[in-house]
């Protein structure tokens, strides 16, 4: 029996504190694997019954690469890809969502879509959550809400500094549509991941509030910021504590940093954001090593490896949810489960009240 909505949120913040919850892995890593084409991007030789059938066959643009459609015309591939991460032990799956809103939807001039597939892809989630889920181990859908192909911050133009390709009100209405469908779709928490504008940020957790208040739901929120390189720094220049600072007006469930590094370069920015923000549960989810084009998945660590770097933050204190990014996948999910299995979870301090 699917408990109602309030009640799988009020759960989370008390298995935080008990235990290191997993997180799912890579989304697009595995579907790579299924090597799709054009023409099953579109949904053509699909005959299941929440498929899209011929209502793209004659799209004039192509939308291989279009990840998200996939949750409209191949619901089978993004079906089987949460399943195989419930099985492989993960508490929390995110939603294929990660480029579902209007503004970068309309690379593939499918922006009018944007509303359909977070809906359908929360709806995916739910259900294969709810069909692993038991009274000892829940499932929780994250809600993923991606960066955006385009900056509010940052010029896409190196000889006009002020240029900007994108306004805080294009982010904030995308970012808005975006969650008020997740939220109608299942969601249990809404995940700002991948961060790598404080201002696209803002946009989304302004507009997150917005859809709080618009839907009566206050679902939990996970902020992720993104370190580039070796600066400790996310691309719109502040340092991971200066991040904190930035986005911690929204009170979020948990903060922390994924994508980008592997967890051995991601490590000093975890002890950085241990230190700047004690009181909240903390977040890691890397990717496994660096780019590998002879590997299996794209990069070059393996479960075994990754699984104890991961049992190395574990160990220190500094993680209260561990997953893993590009490049990981069921595997990788599996042996960080295995590998933090009764390792204590980080301890968080509230602040003293009067």
């Amino acid at each position: 029996m699917t408990l109602p909505l309030y009640t799988r949120a009020q759960q989370l913040p008390e298995i935080l504190e008990t235990r290191i919850a997993i997180l799912d892995g890579a989304m697009g890593t595995m579907i790579q694997r299924f090597k799709l084409g054009e023409a099953q991007y579109r949904g053509e030789g699909y005959s299941g019954p929440d498929g899209a059938g011929e209502r793209f066959k004659d799209f004039p643009r192509d939308v291989k690469g279009n990840n998200e459609l996939l949750s409209l015309t191949r619901p089978d591939v993004i079906r089987d890809i949460h399943e195989k991460y419930l099985a492989a032990g993960a508490d929390l799956i995110e939603t294929n969502t990660f480029g579902a809103t209007s503004v970068a939807q309309d690379d593939y001039g499918m922006g009018e879509l944007a509303r359909e597939m977070n809906l359908a892809s929360a709806k995916l989630a739910r259900a294969a959550c709810d069909k692993y889920s038991t009274p000892d181990k829940p499932r929780y859908v994250a809600g993923a809400l991606g960066p955006t192909p385009k900056t509010a911050s940052i010029s896409p133009d190196v000889n006009d500094p002020g240029a900007r390709n994108v306004t805080f009100e294009q982010l904030r209405a995308a970012y808005f549509e975006q969650t008020v469908a997740l939220i109608e779709g299942g969601a249990d928490v809404i995940l700002v991941e991948t961060i790598f504008d404080t201002l696209n940020a803002k946009a989304a957790l302004f507009a997150v509030e917005e859809a709080f208040d618009a839907t009566g739901e206050v679902l939990p929120i996970m902020i992720s910021g993104t370190v580039t390189d070796a600066s400790g720094r996310i691309l719109s220049g502040q340092t991971v504590t200066a991040f904190w600072h930035s986005v911690r007006h929204a009170n979020p469930l948990t903060i922390g940093l994924n994508c980008a590094l592997g967890a051995t370069l991601m490590r000093p920015y975890i002890q950085e954001l241990n230190k700047a923000a004690p009181d909240t549960f903390i977040s890691c989810y890397p990717n496994a090593g660096l780019p590998n084009p002879m590997s299996d998945t794209g990069f070059d660590e393996t479960p075994d490896v990754t699984s104890r770097l991961v049992h190395e933050f574990a160990a220190e204190g500094l993680v209260n949810v561990v997953g893993g990014c590009c490049g990981t996948t069921p595997d990788h999910i599996a042996a960080i489960g295995k590998a933090v299995d009764g390792t204590k979870t980080r301890r968080i301090f509230y602040p003293e009240t009067a």
